[in-house]
């Protein structure tokens, strides 16, 4: 199948808000597709590289050759090339590879481009995540969509689970299960603004409180003494957290599979900024991390997954010592809960998570039976420059470069980029705001504008970035409003996000 043709169902998916129109365009394409298509037309439509890493990030993407005349790249080519890339190391891989880009990119045509850009970038946006995806298989091979879905949620990888839909319908789907050793989805937690907005009007409903710990989500597998360790993402990363493979080999169990956190934690029992756990994600090397478990989906053979959670706890409890199991208080009324947020945080952990005790293991989606709530920090900042838009937002100026007025110098600082949180008629606002505050040509994808334009953003909080040149930068940003009340004079400083980073240095 061409590229071009996976590109232009993108299009079209990102132009309607319909979900039923977005399920059709997709399904369509799924249907037509060769069976070893399949795979990577659905992994490009949900904006993921089967390959994941392949070592290519926006510095490699942002001088790109002049772009084909005519379409030419099957889907196939591009899996290729990808693969090539990933397959590069040592000496002379930095080069191999942006020769592979450049290859690649000056095959494609300038919609094509954009598209790749969105790929490798993580950035494709046009509105066909997982849940719409899942439909689309789901109509096009005419199975169940709770096939598909359950299938997805087990095998954690969607792109299987379509080859699966289209080679074997229905009965392959229900054949998918629970295997030690390949990583399933994590259920995720929604999220409350406090602790009283996730109780609502029960102040007696009672919540299992767990301590919210600011580290690497684990799944951890174990068959005998073979260990797997995997990001929230899927990702493997054993051979660099040998300090937790160490815990899991040594519980007594025959096979197991767990999910929790790995966390750097100072003497005194306090957290070290993210970035310090975060780099062991990267490298076996740097500062040792601590294992704490909260839930328990496998355990010698029996899956737990559809057990409340009440009894996976209890089993976790069985299974796991006191020192390696996250902070938690049982039955926690509205008072209660309370109490442990402020204990919680006081002591440097990023929040709590209210959990349901009667509530399933719901992999990979954002249950009800869960939620996360966690201090809100905002800022009012600067915006520096805006990037266009792609997908359903390619009319449109969408990812905003976000500056902190440095007092020393009078210049604003670049402390990160968000495109969350905005609203369509925000973005019709902020198009027609920043073509008239740009300054000087656009590079393609970056309009720089003149500091004039105060952002109020929240922020989970701050961690030291050798990418900005402010050295610090905000995690998980997004748009509150804009601030026409405020002069860029009046925006918040450098010094107030260090300040916020790393007070317990």
């Amino acid at each position: 199948m061409l590229l071009s043709q996976v590109v232009e169902v993108s299009g079209r998916v990102g132009s309607t808000r319909a979900r039923n129109a977005k399920i059709e365009q997709l399904a369509a394409i799924l249907r037509s597709a060769e069976p070893d298509d399949v795979p990577l037309v659905t992994a490009y439509l949900t904006g993921a590289l089967p390959q994941r890493r392949p070592g290519v990030g926006w510095r490699s993407v942002r001088d790109l050759p002049t772009p084909a005349t005519q379409p030419s790249l099957t889907v196939q080519d591009v899996d290729r090339a990808v693969s090539a890339m990933e397959r590069l190391s040592g000496p002379g891989s930095v080069a191999g590879r942006s020769a592979l880009v450049a290859d690649l990119f000056g095959a494609a045509t300038q919609d094509e481009q954009r598209f790749l850009v969105g790929l490798f970038t993580g950035e494709l946006r046009h509105g066909a995540q997982d849940g719409v995806m899942q439909s689309a298989i789901a109509e096009a091979f005419e199975v169940p969509v709770a096939a598909v879905r359950r299938a997805a949620m087990l095998a954690g990888d969607l792109t299987d689970v379509a080859a699966t839909a289209r080679s074997s319908g229905s009965e392959g789907l229900q054949q998918v299960d629970l295997v030690v050793g390949r990583p399933l989805r994590p259920m995720l937690a929604g999220s409350a603004p406090s602790v009283d907005a996730a109780y609502g009007d029960d102040e007696q409903r009672r919540f299992d409180v767990e301590c919210k710990l600011d580290g690497i989500r684990l799944q951890a597998h174990k068959d005998g003494e073979r260990v797997w360790l995997f990001t929230r993402s899927l990702d493997d990363i054993t051979e660099r957290l040998p300090e937790v493979v160490e815990v899991v080999r040594a519980l007594p169990a025959q096979t197991a599979v767990l999910d929790g956190e790995a966390i750097a934690l100072r003497a005194d029992g306090r957290p070290e900024p993210f970035q310090v756990t975060g780099a062991r994600t990267a490298s076996a090397d740097g500062v040792p991390v601590s294992t704490f478990f909260f839930d328990l989906l496998h355990l010698d053979g029996r899956n737990l997954l559809d057990q409340p959670l009440t009894e996976r706890i209890a089993t976790l409890e069985q299974l796991v010592a006191p020192p390696n199991r996250i902070p938690r208080r049982a039955g926690a009324d509205l008072a209660a809960a309370r109490a442990a947020f402020e204990e919680w945080v006081g002591a440097g952990h990023e929040g709590v998570v209210l959990k349901d005790p009667g509530v399933v293991y719901a992999a990979g989606r954002r249950g009800a039976g869960w939620v996360k709530v966690k201090p809100r920090h905002t800022l009012d900042l600067v915006v520096l420059a805006v990037e266009r838009g792609s997908g359903r937002r390619s009319e449109w100026l969408s990812n905003i470069h976000l500056g902190a007025r440095d007092p020393q110098t009078g210049e604003f600082v670049m402390v990160g980029k968000t495109f969350k949180g905005m609203t369509d008629e925000m973005l019709r606002w902020q198009t027609q705001r920043f073509t008239e505050l740009a300054d000087g040509p656009a590079d393609g994808w970056t309009v720089r504008v003149r500091p004039e334009q105060v952002v109020e953003i929240a922020f989970d909080g701050v961690q030291r970035s050798s990418r900005y040149p402010g050295g610090v930068a905000l995690r998980f940003a997004r748009v509150l409003r804009y601030r026409d009340d405020k002069t860029a004079e009046a925006a918040d400083s450098i010094e107030e996000l260090r300040s916020l980073g790393w007070e317990n240095d």
